[in-house]
């Protein structure tokens, strides 16, 4: 496979600064850096984005996250590796991403769920944390680009 294209945050290089201070923004609040990864690997398995889901796992790899953990994010539900709070995370990882397949995208359970292990700085944090990952996969399937070029 080859890549379609240089990546857009190469042809637009602002376009790369701002998702960098986005970046910075996300992680100032607080949120633990771990559930940013776990959205972050969670929505790039939703997206099929190769090169964020290689990115993601090492990172997560790199910050000494086990195994068990990374190879069961797809299955949270199922898995004792998580805790309430990574799963409210989660759970609104899989609804902001699939906004499409669904009449209620983001049901109030699932938001509430959030909102109750997060506080308002760290609940909007997580919310742009979601949407960036879903630009970065979206940039990155359109273009394919490829994992490990």
């Amino acid at each position: 496979m080859e890549a379609r294209m240089k990546h857009p945050v190469y042809v637009v290089p602002a376009a790369m600064k701002a998702l960098a201070a986005l970046d910075e923004a996300v992680k100032d609040t607080g949120l633990p850096e771990q559930t940013i990864e776990l959205v972050n690997l969670r929505a790039s398995q939703i997206n099929g984005c190769a090169w964020c889901l290689r990115m993601h796992a090492a990172a997560l790899r790199k910050a000494g996250e086990s195994d068990d953990r990374i190879d069961t994010v797809a299955g949270w539900r199922d898995a004792a590796f998580f805790t309430d709070a990574e799963r409210a995370a989660l759970a609104l990882t899989e609804a902001v991403t699939r906004v499409a397949d669904r009449g209620d995208p983001v049901p109030d359970d699932v938001f509430g769920e959030a909102a109750r292990h997060y506080d308002e700085a760290q609940l909007a944090a997580l919310l742009l944390a979601i949407g960036q990952i879903n630009v970065w996969n979206r940039l990155n399937v359109a273009t394919h680009h490829v994992a490990d070029a």
